[in-house]
């Protein structure tokens, strides 16, 4: 009986996804969105990367959601692992081969370079905020198996993601002043391709790419052990 009910439930299920994509033109190209987006994306953005200027321009309202469920998800992480005792442990960590020492020495300064690139870039070229913070979260992930007992400050990747997200909201609440709407693009949009244009765009994706390099970079350091818990003999 059950697994007829369950037989059931799938059949139910894929009819109404079957219905709801149906009427959906995926891989048609005459769609009034997705035209308008191609022919007036730089002009209305400044932004010559169109992926940005609809992610950050007509619906940066949809990215700062997902700025918040990353954010959201990084406090659950966290609250778990606040909750959980670790028990004290007399193994020393394993030293790291000279080549990742070295390497790491080499590398950590160029990545987190290649990151900032990312996210500066990210209305000219492909990439944006949450690319290049993720790359940033790399550096620092390299520097933590070179270094696993570096002590790092977990309220300073606070101070520097709360900072950074309530930027962007900032931003948000003065393109509704001194424009129409929330995250109106307030700022004078400049000549497309360079790397002063596109009005609050670039802003908002610094700010994006600072919030989820420490975002990830926190997640990394928890998972390293290097925050403040009580440990048990």
């Amino acid at each position: 009986m059950k697994k007829i009910i369950a037989i059931l439930f799938l059949l139910v299920l894929s009819y109404g996804i079957y219905l709801s994509i149906n009427s959906i033109p995926f891989g048609v190209s005459k769609t009034k969105v997705g035209n308008y987006y191609n022919l007036n994306g730089v002009k209305d953005t400044g932004a010559n990367n169109i992926v940005t200027a609809v992610v950050l321009n007509y619906r940066g309202f949809d990215t700062l959601g997902e700025v918040t469920v990353l954010f959201l998800a990084v406090l659950g992480f966290s609250t778990i692992l606040f909750t959980m005792k670790k028990k004290k442990s007399d193994n020393m960590p394993t030293p790291p081969s000279l080549i990742l020492s070295i390497g790491c020495k080499f590398l950590f300064p160029f990545v987190l370079l290649f990151g900032i690139y990312i996210f500066i870039h990210g209305h000219l070229s492909p990439g944006g905020g949450f690319q290049g913070g993720a790359v940033i979260a790399s550096a620092f992930l390299l520097f933590y198996l070179v270094k696993p007992s570096e002590k790092s400050s977990k309220k300073s990747f606070q101070l520097i993601e709360s900072l950074s997200g309530m930027a962007f909201i900032v931003i948000g609440i003065l393109g509704l002043v001194f424009g129409n709407y929330f995250l109106s693009n307030f700022l004078p949009k400049g000549i497309a391709g360079k790397l002063i244009s596109a009005g609050i765009i670039p802003l908002i994706y610094i700010f994006i790419g600072i919030k989820v390099g420490s975002e990830l970079t926190g997640i990394i350091d928890r998972l390293m052990g290097k925050n403040n818990e009580k440990q048990v003999k």
